[in-house]
């Protein structure tokens, strides 16, 4: 199919396409399951937006536990929102015996879905170098607060004194220690969902660029139809007029012999 056809496929009206189109309107699966992915699609698209949002407040002054939690919580619904859309599309792009305006949709459907999950995978890793790069300051501000600092010096009433500072400073290095620990496990969590995705993104361009190349095989073959038949009408044309041609000059011999013949029996006759 070539361009100009999508073109005008998709400027004419979508209730004209589905009256027009018989096998559209007959398989009401192919319909359901494809205005399902673009409704979730749709808010997927919502969900980046407000990701870029949250992650934008990680590493300022706004950002606390909660904004953490949001982004986590969105980074994940995201994933497997995704994933699942992911499956349906790959289930509509190998859908038999599509008509012009499936084809359609399933064209729509594969750019729409790369084109969101692209968008996506860069809120990843803006969300994942963010987290690093927190996760790198904690750990370096931690291991500063533990190295010894100064002289042990002073009286035995003086360490009696000192020790329960010492715990309660004990019990916040092991507070921001697990909290560096859930945060490279959430690194570790970003990174896994990107190399998914990444997975996911390549099976669908595959799939793409095999029908693509299909496409360009059934125009090619038609083009080559439309070239062998116009040849072969120039053919037939060329044929017609040749055998006009003979017909026209096999009458004039016709008529020159007649007349000859018409001589030589008048000539017989006279004498």
């Amino acid at each position: 199919m070539s361009f100009d056809q999508l073109s005008s496929l998709e400027s004419q009206p979508t209730t004209m396409r589905r009256q027009d189109d018989p096998q559209y309107a007959d398989d009401p699966e192919f319909q359901r399951l494809s205005q399902d992915l673009m409704t979730r699609l749709f808010g997927l698209t919502g969900n980046i937006s407000r990701l870029s949002n949250e992650i934008a407040l990680l590493g300022t002054k706004r950002d606390t536990e909660r904004v953490r939690e949001r982004v986590h919580e969105l980074l994940e619904e995201s994933k497997d929102g995704f994933k699942d859309v992911g499956e349906g599309v790959k289930k509509i792009q190998s859908w038999e015996d599509v008509s012009p305006s499936q084809k359609y949709t399933q064209q729509k459907l594969a750019r729409e879905f790369q084109n969101n999950l692209q968008a996506f995978q860069d809120v990843q890793r803006r969300a994942l170098e963010k987290q690093r790069t927190s996760a790198t300051a904690a750990r370096h501000a931690l291991e500063e607060q533990q190295s010894p600092t100064g002289e042990e010096s002073g009286s035995f009433g003086q360490q009696q004194e000192q020790e329960p500072l010492r715990l309660a400073s004990q019990d916040e290095v092991d507070f921001q220690d697990s909290l560096i620990v859930e945060r490279e496990a959430e690194i570790r969590n970003i990174e896994q969902g990107v190399t998914e995705l990444n997975e996911l993104f390549r099976d669908v361009a595959h799939i793409v660029s095999e029908q693509g190349e299909v496409l360009d095989t059934i125009a090619n073959n038609v083009e080559n139809t439309r070239s062998d038949t116009r040849g072969a009408d120039l053919e037939l044309r060329s044929a017609a007029r040749y055998q006009k041609n003979a017909r026209s000059k096999a009458c004039c011999l016709l008529l020159i012999l007649s007349v000859i013949l018409t001589i030589v029996v008048l000539a017989a006759t006279l004498g």
